[in-house]
């Protein structure tokens, strides 16, 4: 009996399998807005138990690449329901990642008035593409003041209520692959000497924060994150405290009830090797659902469902390359290989025109 395609439930929703399309940032929401494009590529996927979205900030300040969609405004809103809508007639249920880019960004891909901010004064390594000007540097960003964790913790609520207005389900948070909360979250990137700087207390307290705020505006039943312990995209280098730092962080969503942990493992990818001993401990120190992701296929999902190891699987290049992943899944069908020159660019072509079975 397959675990893989058979119902699942989290929260107070019921999932029609375990399989979870990853967030997967594809930058075709021009001027920041989604679009029927878009709805019709999510639609195609809603064979999936759950999509989560690609990240979408919460915030002008967290549009750090080009053409990716926000939550803050009544167009964003709009056209987030079209996406809802047209997963939900397929069976599918949806969350919103928030993803605020932090100091991952240019000023060239920010709305007029918008700033490039970071726990500090410290430039990311590594460039970012603008529409504009090409490939440029990632700009050095201001350190938030006080005045601007409080905008932005409430950007966040704010954000959640916004998406259940746009029909998601839920919201993930994104503290994972360097943006703003992991920012805050590694020793490199935070070099902060106040109440959200030094001690695994401190630098942990934001998205803390964040996920409080989140919870009182939406739910916990609403409410996931996405980490990566042992991550380093995005200029965030592997240091000693690790293990210990994201045993408290899991101490501490646990003791919030949030509904999933959704763990990062990019080392098929070339990243380095997360140890089993992380994803143990998640699994013992979280009792909310485990989601695990990196380099999954049918076999592996099903292995790993079976031993325990965690609630649901995320997948995300073979959901980008297959629309009907589950079908091609559960048959053994070949499946299609990704096209990475089109992940970022404008359009239908290797976006929603990847075939699928007859």
């Amino acid at each position: 009996m397959s675990q893989l395609f058979s119902k699942a439930t989290l929260g107070t929703l019921t999932l029609q399998n375990h399989l979870v399309m990853a967030p997967l940032t594809r930058s075709r929401a021009t001027g920041n807005i989604p679009n029927q494009l878009m709805a019709e590529y999510y639609a195609q996927r809603g064979s999936a138990g759950l999509i989560i979205s690609e990240g979408t900030s919460t915030s002008p300040n967290g549009l750090g690449y080009p053409r990716i969609p926000g939550i803050f405004s009544a167009a964003q809103i709009a056209g987030w329901k079209l996406v809802t809508d047209a997963v939900h007639a397929k069976g599918a249920k949806i969350f919103m990642q928030f993803m605020h880019c932090g100091r991952v960004g240019h000023p060239l891909n920010l709305p007029a008035g918008a700033r490039v901010l970071g726990p500090s004064a410290v430039a990311a390594a590594g460039d970012m593409y603008t529409d504009a000007e090409g490939m440029k540097q990632n700009a050095m960003p201001q350190a938030m003041t006080e005045a601007d964790i409080k905008t932005a913790i409430e950007e966040f609520a704010q954000g959640a209520k916004n998406a259940v207005a746009a029909g998601f389900d839920g919201v993930e948070l994104h503290g994972a692959n360097g943006y703003l909360l992991e920012q805050f979250i590694r020793p490199n990137s935070n070099q902060r000497t106040d109440r959200y700087g030094g001690a695994i207390e401190n630098r942990a307290r934001f998205v803390l924060e964040v996920a409080d705020a989140v919870i009182k505006a939406i739910g916990k039943d609403k409410v996931g994150i996405r980490l990566s312990p042992y991550g380093v995209f995005n200029d965030m280098p592997l240091y000693d405290a690790m293990e210990a730092d994201y045993t408290y962080l899991a101490q501490q969503l646990n003791a919030r009830g949030l509904v999933y942990i959704h763990l990062v493992d990019h080392s098929p990818q070339g990243a380095p090797v997360v140890p089993d001993s992380i994803k143990k401990m998640f699994r013992s120190v979280f009792k909310g659902k485990l989601i695990l992701s990196g380099g999954y296929d049918a076999a592996r999902a099903e292995s790993d469902l079976a031993a325990g190891k965690c609630d649901l699987i995320a997948v995300g290049r073979p959901f980008l390359a297959n629309p009907d992943l589950v079908a091609r899944w559960k048959t053994g069908a070949a499946v299609n290989a990704p096209d990475m020159d089109t992940f970022y660019t404008p359009g239908a072509k290797g976006y929603t025109d990847y075939p699928v079975l007859g």
